[in-house]
């Protein structure tokens, strides 16, 4: 069972690494929810924009939180760093996939990314029981 387990799971060793991973995985996982509720007809997409943003915040919150868990100090560092790199990758595959240029209301979106970074980052190094 041990070597099982070795061979399955993998661990980043790096805090925004894997803050960053978490981030992507609850924006997946978001995606997908809002993507099943607009098939079901329970979701109009005039109103998907509000919760597309919603889902990028819980996602930036899990990320930083988790970054600033795993580096258990200098929180507010890692989570912006983590929000930081969220919002340039966030920018670049938008960028790559829709073919459109890079404006100022795109690069704006930065800001809160940072901030909502600092923000779990912070929360999640007071959630360290390493005292």
């Amino acid at each position: 069972m041990h070597f099982i387990r070795r061979m399955v799971s993998f661990k980043f060793s790096h805090p925004t690494l894997s803050g960053l991973w978490y981030a992507f995985l609850w924006m997946m996982i978001g995606a997908l929810v809002l993507s099943l509720l607009l098939q079901a007809n329970v979701l109009e997409e005039e109103e998907l924009t509000w919760y597309t943003y919603m889902v990028h915040s819980v996602s930036l919150l899990a990320g930083g939180m988790v970054s600033g868990k795993r580096a258990g100090q200098k929180g507010l560092y890692q989570g912006t760093i983590t929000g930081l790199f969220y919002g340039i990758l966030l920018l670049l595959i938008s960028f790559l996939a829709l073919d459109n240029s890079l404006g100022f209301s795109d690069l704006a979106l930065i800001l809160p990314a940072l901030i909502l970074g600092a923000i779990g980052g912070v929360v999640g190094v007071n959630l360290n029981n390493k005292r």
